[in-house]
């Protein structure tokens, strides 16, 4: 495929399950419109993936488009193979799927070792890119917070391991469908029962039976129903914590992702006493599309 289709700007997408955001992208790199919208790839029907590209490009213009995240999973549009860890900015450009003439899409990234398998899709985009530009060390522990928590080991430039956590799934789970689910309504904020629901986590490895405490705690008088939701949310939070932290000696933990998540984590990584950073997941996302497509020219 020819590759100076991607001087004059494109359009890039990070589309998940359940949502998608386009950015439109000028000559310089800069963004200089986008939207977000809730057509995530299963609310794509079969064979819809033309239409909505196409819906795409009347929204932000007649350009080329650079896809990643679920997008290209085996129920996305096509399936863009995963590149193995070690993996970098340049790996990703490699295993670039074409879709079409003017349509290209990112690979997910994998994991194989100490007995387990992982996957990633999307996240792998803003984690080079927040490398490739400088936004994190060359050396590093990131956690991703997001429905499938990440904390990926930055070794040398590049995602040499990561492992998943499904804290924001178990937790979405738990507030539509479990016997916690009336208690769970509120938002969750970083208050002093959240830290109090994280500090149990990393004190006790116990959180299943622990998550059951929350409807108990309240039906004994022992916390007020209005503080269940930051509490559970703690629960979960600080076991996830523990886990990314187990076998990561690290005194500095870069939090990346929506800063709605990346607060929340930041207050569990303080109870746990360990420092972090806060980077934006969208400003990491554009570096790395934008240094993908610089890779293509």
């Amino acid at each position: 495929m020819g590759t100076g289709m991607w001087l004059d700007g494109f359009i890039a997408a990070d589309w998940g399950t359940t949502n998608r955001r386009a950015y439109l992208i000028d000559r310089s790199g800069s963004c200089i419109a986008e939207f977000e919208d809730a057509k995530g790839i299963l609310s794509v029907p079969a064979g819809g993936f033309d239409a909505e590209v196409a819906e795409m490009r009347e929204r932000l213009g007649d350009k080329p488009l650079l896809l990643a995240g679920m997008i290209g999973s085996n129920r996305g549009w096509v399936e863009a193979p995963y590149v193995p860890c070690p993996a970098g900015i340049e790996e990703l450009a490699r295993g670039l799927v074409w879709a079409g003439e003017r349509e290209a899409i990112v690979p997910g990234v994998s994991f194989i070792g100490d007995g387990r398998a992982d996957v990633m899709r999307g996240e792998e985009v803003q984690l080079v890119g927040a490398i490739a530009s400088g936004l994190v060390p060359s050396n590093c522990l990131v956690c991703h917070p997001g429905t499938h928590n990440k904390w990926a080991v930055v070794a040398g430039g590049l995602v040499t391991s990561f492992r998943t956590v499904m804290t924001g799934e178990l937790y979405n789970l738990l507030k539509e469908h479990s016997i916690l689910a009336d208690l769970l309504k509120p938002d969750v904020e970083p208050d002093d029962s959240f830290r109090s629901g994280v500090q149990r986590a990393l004190d006790y490895h116990d959180a299943q039976a622990e998550l059951f405490t929350v409807r108990a705690r309240v039906l004994l008088g022992q916390a007020p129903p209005e503080t269940a939701a930051s509490y559970a949310s703690g629960l979960l939070i600080g076991s996830d914590v523990r886990i990314g932290l187990s076998g990561n000696a690290a005194d500095n933990v870069i939090v990346m992702g929506r800063p709605e998540l990346t607060e929340l984590y930041a207050a569990a990584l303080d109870v746990a006493g360990v420092s972090c950073i806060e980077i934006d997941g969208e400003r990491c996302f554009l570096a790395g599309i934008v240094k993908i497509a610089e890779m293509m020219r």
